[in-house]
């Protein structure tokens, strides 16, 4: 019956979502609901052949942590960035940093180059064909070294902990 299950809701939790969203923005009608919940189980379904291989998440109290602090280093990057921009645009200082990736996981990894780009101010601009370097452009980058301990430490490492990799 597992087996099933799975073939039929490969992404349970996708489809949870795709289907509060629906509801959201549709409305809460028995016809939208049914629609919702028809487009829920067959949107996963026909893509997931072209979902990776994502792995198991091992420490989920840690991944709760980890939302947190992204959305905390939006924030704040978010008005850190208006005050540069807004500044003297003299005072900034633009560069690529060359980040050594220790994640083993490609999901991991993309996960690292994702929250790098979602936090205003640097954006994910290449991984090396080996996965060992992730290249980062920075709007201002004062201490290249300070800026890849802090993702190391505000990012990579709980993905470590979180996928175990």
């Amino acid at each position: 019956m597992s087996r099933l299950l799975d073939r039929v809701l490969p992404f349970p939790s996708l489809s949870l979502i795709l289907w509060l969203a629906w509801m959201l923005l549709s409305g809460f009608t028995a016809g939208h609901a049914l629609l919702g919940a028809v487009l829920a189980v067959l949107l996963p379904l026909t893509t997931r052949p072209f979902w990776p291989n994502v792995p198991r998440i091992r420490n989920l109290p840690r991944m709760f942590g980890f939302v947190v602090v992204v959305l905390y280093d939006i924030i704040v990057a978010n008005v850190s960035v208006a005050i540069k921009v807004l500044g003297p645009l003299k005072s900034l200082r633009p560069g690529f940093v060359e980040f050594p990736v220790e994640l083993d996981d490609d999901f991991a990894i993309a996960l690292l180059a994702s929250t790098i780009s979602l936090t205003p101010g640097t954006v994910s601009a290449d991984v090396s064909q080996d996965r060992q370097t992730l290249l980062i452009h920075a709007l201002d980058v004062d201490d290249p070294d300070a800026l890849v301990a802090e993702i190391k430490q505000r990012y990579e490492r709980p993905l470590k902990e979180i996928f175990e990799c």
